[in-house]
């Protein structure tokens, strides 16, 4: 019998110039979802998303649940 392990898990993507900029309490933050391989990318993800809140491409990092 093979063991049924959750390899692949959901993680949310979130806009790291909003968070810093305090636009969080005015408009809102943008969230990204997607999958990754614990396995092969057990550090935190980061992906350069566009934010329709600053209106230009951005670097969004993973947060936790």
């Amino acid at each position: 019998m093979t063991k049924d392990k959750k390899i692949r898990i959901t993680v949310t993507l979130e806009c790291n110039s909003c968070i810093q900029k305090g636009i969080i309490n005015k408009k809102g933050v943008s969230r990204y979802i997607t999958q990754k391989n614990k396995h092969k990318a057990p550090h935190r993800l980061e992906f350069i998303k566009f934010c329709p809140y600053c209106h230009k491409h951005t670097i969004h990092g993973e947060i936790a649940k």
